[in-house]
């Protein structure tokens, strides 16, 4: 295939998929996920290590709540934390923050009321000294309201679902990439090689296609512990299949061809014409299946993450926090289980529609 008709073969799927509306706006969602991903601690409320900062007297709050917050400092020093590492992992704040019911100063003492939501108010009255806060006293009062409310721990959840994004991108991310590499892999040797490579090669497939996807992971995740990075490694490894197999069909189909005739008579060895000449002719499918793998992968990790054996409290999972709140749809508090579950769906929908576009687009039997 000529550079130029290659380019023009791109400029018109590339054209096609403009003209889904759906597809675009599945990607805009991406996108979107993506930027906050990226971002991460910085846009969110509670900045500090997994979002993890509990304020028990506000707890399981509904969408919208405002309440006062004192800064009380903290006893021990905080280290100071450089902004790439803010970026990555967050940082512990040099304060506690207490919420107030009321307060009053008298003399050199801060005497506040703490909010526990009762009517009336029956907090708990703490002193403070005035010696011990920045001056003036009222800057270390500030109002903070709770977007998404707060969980049954008394933590953001706005902030929580903004790092859950980033689990369930990187899940996918790193699931695909392993999904692609082993999947290429045995898929290529099967198809090009052909012969008892093909059958030894397919044997293994075919086991490991015959059990279930979901028991798979599972079964991955207990060998290799519980935890953040397993859980990874386990879902990519339980996802390569489908790519092999549509791998080794695309070079069934074009193993025969005038090309690769040609590298044969040349002396190419059997590696590069497979690296350089076949894979780059059949990333079409592999890119479609790629968008389904991620999809899958983000579903599985929070399946896994209910179960109690994916991304470990206190790493905010979407799948964990559905596990922890589900028993709070009965108690009118249906917002802590609705709000990750509604990311989830719209993630796994966003990825699936992005697929189906890329499909559509690289059909080659569309009316241009």
């Amino acid at each position: 295939m000529t550079k130029e008709k290659s380019t023009s073969l791109s400029q018109l799927a590339w054209q096609r998929f403009r003209k889904n509306g759906v597809a675009m706006f599945s990607s805009f969602v991406v996108i979107l996920s993506i930027l906050i991903t990226a971002l991460g601690y910085l846009i969110m409320p509670d900045s500090t290590p997994n979002a993890n900062e509990q304020i028990l007297e506000i707890a399981a709050q509904k969408p919208g709540f405002t309440v006062t917050i004192l800064k009380a400092p903290k006893l021990e020093s905080v280290d100071n934390t450089g902004i790439l590492t803010k970026i990555i992992s967050g940082a512990e704040t040099d304060y506690f923050s207490v919420p107030v019911f009321k307060h009053q100063v008298i003399g050199d003492t801060l005497l506040i009321e703490t909010y526990t939501g009762a009517i009336p108010n029956d907090g708990e009255l703490k002193k403070y000294l005035l010696k011990d806060f920045p001056q003036p006293i009222e800057s270390n009062f500030t109002e903070r309201t709770f977007v998404f409310g707060t969980d049954r721990f008394g933590r953001d959840m706005l902030s929580r679902m903004i790092l859950g994004t980033r689990i369930s991108l990187a899940v996918g991310f790193i699931a695909v990439i392993i999904s692609l590499i082993v999947g290429i892999s045995l898929g290529a040797i099967a198809g090009f090689f052909r012969g008892w490579v093909d059958n030894v090669v397919m044997w293994f497939v075919t086991v490991v296609w015959s059990i279930p996807l979901l028991l798979l992971v599972i079964a991955i995740t207990l060998v290799m512990g519980k935890g953040f990075w397993q859980v990874f490694v386990a879902v990519g490894l339980a996802m390569w299949v489908e790519v092999a197999r549509i791998v080794r069909g695309q070079i069934l189909g074009i193993r025969e061809k005038e090309f690769v005739e040609a590298c044969r008579a040349l002396g190419f060895s059997g590696f590069r014409t497979v690296v350089k000449h076949i894979l780059p002719n059949i990333m079409g499918p592999v890119i479609v299946i790629s968008a389904a793998n991620f999809a899958s992968a983000i579903l599985i990790e929070a399946g896994l993450s209910f179960l109690g054996i994916g991304a470990q409290p206190p790493i905010p999972s979407w799948g964990g926090m559905i596990k922890d709140h589900y028993g709070y749809i009965i108690l009118d508090k249906v917002y802590l289980a609705f709000i990750p579950g509604t990311a989830i769906l719209l993630m796994v929908l966003a990825f699936t529609l992005v697929g189906n576009g890329i499909r559509d687009a690289l059909d080659v039997k569309a009316d241009k």
